[in-house]
């Protein structure tokens, strides 16, 4: 693996030297995420999914670390067999997705309500910068992560400050028992139920509204997770009907890999919002998270949403393009302040401007 990870650094050497863009890619299942690829033989592929395997395992600590090309399906393979798993359940979109794949695009999937984003199981990273040279941060325990925490900046960053080469990850003991119940409610109900629940001592660790064909009603899912007496208590205050075990891990799972018939439908908005935030009344929407994270679909003005959005205190990210305008940047535009941030960021880890270039803003 050594001399995969030399050929990658000389690679970066010459891209530089020549001032050649590269992208980053390992399975290429997450390339839709982002601002728009650029045209082809305009840069070169910095192909990372030779460099797999998982370095070290310790399930008494509780932490995995592992190479960036390594397939996700492995290392939750490896820790189920330990009766384990990755807690913020990322989406998987796919056999070919990598670790370096998932934690460049920061993505959590349906528990991050309950267990937390990816970032916050981070805890150390190496990182091949714009000079070939590989960069170690954070470390394998909690306790190593002092001062600038730049392993969780890495986090969702999409490769735009440097190619992610290893990973160290906080894993989870899978929780003991699990149920889904289902409750027949309109979208303010589900809104107002999920906000009421989160003052209230319920193992829930997942929850999904769905509107039915007529838009007017849904089904609302909710999981409980915990030990045997917190979840039966949770099943008798939330009520609704049980779904048999198979059924509920189906939907989960088409759920957390967006292979729901929800997510087919083009141009596909992600809005996150604090808890509590009204329904926004503006078409075909799923939500997640207690309402905090909703999947809106079809074409709408750009500006106007996400100045809805912003008033309500989220974002509003551009997640599937296909039949929206090319000029309208996936991510939510940022405050001066913030975006003067990222660019000082930028110019520190990728002065020659070689990595991803402008798939995270376009000012990057």
């Amino acid at each position: 693996m050594e001399f995969v990870l030399s050929e990658l650094c000389e690679q970066v050497v010459t891209a530089r030297a020549a001032q050649r863009p590269l992208l980053i890619r390992g399975g290429g299942t997450r390339l839709f995420y982002g601002g728009p690829l650029p045209p082809e033989g305009t840069v070169s592929r910095l192909d990372l999914s030779a460099y797999q395997g998982v370095v070290s395992y310790e399930p008494s600590e509780l932490v995995l670390t592992a190479r960036a090309g390594t397939p996700l399906a492995e290392i939750e393979a490896l820790l189920a067999s330990r009766d384990q798993m990755l807690a913020f359940e990322p989406p998987r979109f796919g056999a070919a997705g990598t670790l370096g794949g998932c934690v460049a695009s920061g993505l959590s999937g349906p528990r991050r309500m309950a267990a937390g984003s990816l970032a916050d199981f981070v805890l150390g990273t190496r990182l091949l910068n714009a000079d070939g040279n590989v960069l170690r941060f954070g470390g394998e325990v909690m306790k190593n992560v002092a001062g600038y925490d730049v392993s969780r900046l890495l986090a969702g960053s999409l490769g735009v400050l440097g190619a992610l080469v290893e990973v160290s990850l906080k894993v989870a003991p899978r929780p003991r028992r699990e149920a889904t119940t289902v409750l027949a409610l309109d979208e303010s109900c589900a809104l107002d139920l999920c906000l009421r629940w989160r003052s209230r001592p319920l193992p829930v660790s997942a929850t999904a509204w769905v509107a039915d064909a007529s838009g007017a009603s849904g089904k609302l899912s909710v999981r409980l997770s915990g030990n045997e007496s917190a979840v039966r208590q949770g099943l008798e205050e939330i009520g609704g009907e049980q779904l048999p075990e198979e059924a509920a891990d189906a939907f989960w799972l088409v759920l957390r890999d967006q292979t729901h018939a929800f997510f087919r439908q083009r141009p596909l908005w992600r809005i996150v919002l604090p808890a509590g935030a009204p329904a926004l009344g503006l078409g075909p929407v799923l939500h997640e998270w207690g309402g905090c994270q909703r999947w809106l679909a079809g074409s709408h003005d750009a500006a106007a949403l996400r100045d809805r959005v912003r008033a309500l205190g989220g974002s509003a990210c551009l997640y599937r393009r296909e039949g929206a305008s090319a000029d309208v940047p996936a991510f939510h535009p940022l405050a001066d302040g913030v975006l003067q941030i990222h660019r000082r960021l930028k110019r520190e880890f990728d002065p020659a401007g070689i990595f991803n270039a402008h798939r995270l803003y376009p000012e990057l």
